[in-house]
């Protein structure tokens, strides 16, 4: 498996109180993979660190095969990235900004940008400093998927767009994705939205990765289980033990939330004298929800 993006025991800090901490991250090529955390988990430093806008301090980056910093102007110009805030000219009209776009790229696919434009709806006349965030949310998307580029790097690309904004953007990348197979990384902290396209994820979470996986492996191995007759100790469990809790007081017994599931694992319970009652399939938000939980517990 080739990778688009990789980062090898990335170090940065950024102040006083916030870093981030031996960071790995790999990104096949090819794929959507949805970058999940809250906010101020480091989401926005970590791609600010991979497009070489940030300078590591220790660990090494590779973005499309090449060394970042080192290259990444040949990188930028085969990258389409929408930042968390956009950087648009607010006197500048739509069809304007289009044109200045488009001159600094060699790749620039005219014909896409202005039937991107007619799908949008976009006024070409129309004012940057009056679109409203939907409108400039479309404007950004049109804008890095006529450079036509091999990676699309989207941060928090829908927050605060409504439904029917979020999907219109979403089927524009759905749809140049399957066109040109290029590679997509984009960071959310809405975690519905990528359960739906993505085909991997990683977790952040405080400087950290907490987990990086293909996506039905994060939604079909993590698992709520209740368990009778649970042993005090726990070791040598043929899957990772995320939390383990009283039951309520009708069910009794214990509920476990377990990574890396699999339907064999059931023996396990049998041969430590406890009795497995249910499994319980979780989606993704929940699934993220008990990872985060667990790695924010002292001593797990």
């Amino acid at each position: 498996m080739t990778h688009a993006i990789e980062m090898r025991g990335v170090h940065h800090r950024l102040g006083k109180t916030f870093e981030i901490r031996d960071l790995t991250v790999n990104v096949p090529s090819g794929s959507i993979y949805g970058f999940l955390g809250p906010n101020g988990s480091g989401k926005t430093t970590t791609i600010r660190l991979m497009l070489g806008l940030l300078r590591r301090g220790k660990g090494s980056i590779q973005v499309l095969g090449r060394p970042i910093p080192a290259d990444a102007a040949r990188v930028l110009a085969r990258t389409g990235y929408v930042p968390e805030r956009p950087h648009l000219y607010d006197s500048f009209s739509i069809g304007e900004a289009i044109k200045y776009h488009g001159a600094f790229f060699r790749t620039w696919d005219a014909r896409r940008a202005e039937e991107l434009r007619v799908r949008f709806r976009l006024d070409a006349a129309g004012r940057i400093g009056r679109l409203s965030k939907g409108e400039t949310g479309k404007l950004m998307m049109l804008l890095v998927l006529a450079q036509s580029p091999d990676l699309l790097v989207l941060d928090e690309p829908t927050d605060g767009l409504d439904p029917v904004v979020r999907r219109d953007v979403l089927t524009a990348v759905l749809d140049y994705v399957s066109q040109r197979d290029a590679t997509v990384f984009i960071s959310s902290h809405l975690v519905h939205e990528l359960e739906r396209i993505c085909d991997w994820v990683g977790v952040m979470d405080d400087g950290r990765l907490v987990a990086e996986m293909p996506m039905q492996t994060f939604k079909s191995g993590i698992k709520r289980l209740r368990v009778a007759d649970a042993p005090s100790l726990v070791s040598d469990t043929p899957f990772v033990l995320l939390a383990r809790e009283p039951g309520d007081g009708l069910s009794g017994g214990e509920v476990w939330v377990v990574r890396g599931w699999q339907d064999p694992m059931k023996q396990y319970f049998q041969g430590v004298g406890a009795r497995l009652r249910e499994v319980v399939d979780l989606d993704l938000e929940e699934g993220f929800v008990e990872l985060l939980r667990t790695f924010r517990t002292p001593g797990a």
